[in-house]
């Protein structure tokens, strides 16, 4: 009809001053206080911003005029002068009264359509785990995250704990590509959890902002990690990573006494400074050896992994490829540092959430869930606001199973006021027993263990002082040394620990 887009430029302005009128009454309806209520209202919220910038788009197409349909229509109004004014209103005003009859579901600026729209609960997809935006469902790049090789056998708490600590994993395993889609993953999981728990802010905004700041400090060389912006290459880079489990070569006359490390810590090395890690120990030793008082330039290309090479052995387009790879494998974790800087808190109540599901029973929990799906299934304003109320808890003690704080006399009882300190573990402390013996095999104490040069075995059990744990380990080489195989042991069913004579004689004795 000729009529009908005029009606619709009148339509879509009509539109967007109600809904600016809708969001404003909206506004000043504050919810409960309830989180779920909030979030509604802010997803609601969301929706009329969308809908108006839909409709003012419309409007910019329809002024632009490309077609010049908007110029025919005006042009026909003034068809006829002044003897057929009548009979020209008469027959817009049919067309328009078709128009609307055709599509009356079109219309916004219906009265009864305001309440409506006020009161819409907006559908938003959240896991069980997530309760409506409370916490973070890591779960799944936390399985990724321990399956693969850049990963560590970690706890979900430490996991959660370290998620944007990306300096600690050893830079030869940051260029694969596991790494780079396990990055993506995590990247695309909080920008999704981001959105929908504010769906009013404006994360491309953010995003421009840190990748303007990201460019240049990569330009500088300020990049945390990423100093030689890629142009040393990655293994230059791991072997200037003190957490890389780089070796002092120096240190080492011959591959005989590197064979002493061990297979495993002589892959770690040799990983370190991108040389290929497969072969026999004597072979990973012979190989760590040809590097020794020589610089990665110098060595044979055969001897490095795929893609490892320095910069200096490689041709242009490959520096320049691995350049490009490398900075995009830095921003994104830029961004993953920005995302869970920006989730700060929510990251905080996740880990509170984490101990406190390890304190509940099945039933505890089995009901807890329940009560979260009653409370997503209830609708908006029927929450309680016994979520804000306030926790009196002047000694911080652990919360419970249920968010309250535990007895004072159960907190004494686990030793939970006492503190032990690690050394090796660059000083941290551990509250109570159980947490600091659990510490021995957590990734900080492996960590500190790997960076001495030193097993983690459990003969440094209880070991916190570094002077021990290397006096020890100069003890136990110079006895393998000097008594040749080392002396045989033998556990018990308890777990103590018996020379072959001590067991022997006990054995006879009938008393193991």
């Amino acid at each position: 009809m000729a009529s009908t887009l005029l009606e619709e430029t009148r339509q879509a302005h009509d539109d967007v001053e109600r809904l600016e009128r809708l969001i404003v009454k909206d506004f000043a309806t504050q919810p409960a206080g309830s989180h779920k209520d909030k979030l509604l209202q802010s997803h609601r919220v969301r929706a009329m911003l969308d809908s108006i910038q839909e409709r003012s788009r419309k409007l910019i197409r329809i002024y632009d005029d490309e077609d010049g349909a908007r110029k025919e229509e005006i042009a026909q109004l003034r068809l006829g002068g002044a003897d057929n004014v009548f009979s020209n209103f008469y027959e817009r005003l049919k067309e328009v009264r078709e128009y609307h009859r055709k599509f009356p579901n079109d219309d916004l600026t219906e009265a009864e359509n305001d309440e409506a729209l006020l009161s819409e609960a907006p559908a938003v997809p959240f896991s069980g785990e997530e309760a409506m935006g409370r916490f973070l469902d890591l779960h799944e790049l936390f399985q990724t995250y321990t399956n693969s090789k850049f990963g560590k056998q970690v706890d979900y708490y430490t996991y959660v704990s370290s998620v944007a600590d990306f300096g600690a994993i050893p830079r030869a395993q940051r260029l694969g590509r596991p790494y780079r889609e396990y990055l993506q993953a995590l990247v695309a999981y909080l920008e999704s959890f981001y959105e929908r728990t504010q769906p009013l802010s404006q994360l491309s905004r953010q995003y421009e902002k840190l990748e303007a700041e990201f460019l240049e400090k990569w330009q500088s060389g300020q990049v945390a990690g990423w100093e030689d912006r890629g142009e040393g290459g990655g293994a230059a880079a791991a072997a200037a990573d003190g957490s890389s489990g780089a070796l002092d070569l120096d240190a080492f006359d011959s591959a005989d006494e590197l064979e002493m490390l061990g297979a495993e810590r002589l892959k770690e090395a040799l990983a370190a400074l991108g040389l290929k890690c497969g072969g026999t120990l004597r072979q990973r030793a012979e190989r760590l050896m040809q590097a020794k008082g020589k610089k990665l330039e110098e060595l044979d290309r055969s001897l490095f992994a795929k893609g490892a090479a320095p910069a200096a052995v490689q041709s242009a387009e490959q520096r320049e490829r691995q350049a490009a790879a490398l900075r995009a494998v830095a921003l994104l974790e830029a961004k993953a540092a920005k995302l869970c800087e920006m989730l700060s808190s929510v990251l905080e109540d996740t880990k509170g959430r984490i101990e406190k599901k390890q304190a509940q029973t099945y039933e505890e929990l089995m009901a807890e869930q329940a009560e979260a799906e009653e409370e997503a299934a209830a609708p908006a304003g029927d929450e309680s606001e016994e979520e804000d109320e306030f926790v009196y808890n002047p000694l911080k003690l652990p919360l419970g199973w249920d968010g309250k704080p535990i007895p004072y006399w159960l907190y004494k009882l686990h030793g939970l006021n006492l503190e032990f300190k690690c050394e090796i573990c660059g000083g941290a402390s551990y509250w109570g027993r159980r947490a600091f013996e659990r510490h021995f095999r957590e990734w900080r104490h492996e960590n500190g263990m790997r960076a001495l040069g030193i097993p983690n075995s459990k003969k440094f059990f209880e070991v916190t002082q570094i002077a021990d744990a290397v006096a020890l380990w100069k003890s136990l080489q110079e006895r393998q040394k000097g008594g040749g195989e080392a002396e045989e042991e033998f556990e018990d069913d308890q777990g103590n620990v018996y020379s072959k004579k001590t067991w022997e004689d006990l054995r006879r004795q009938g008393l193991v």
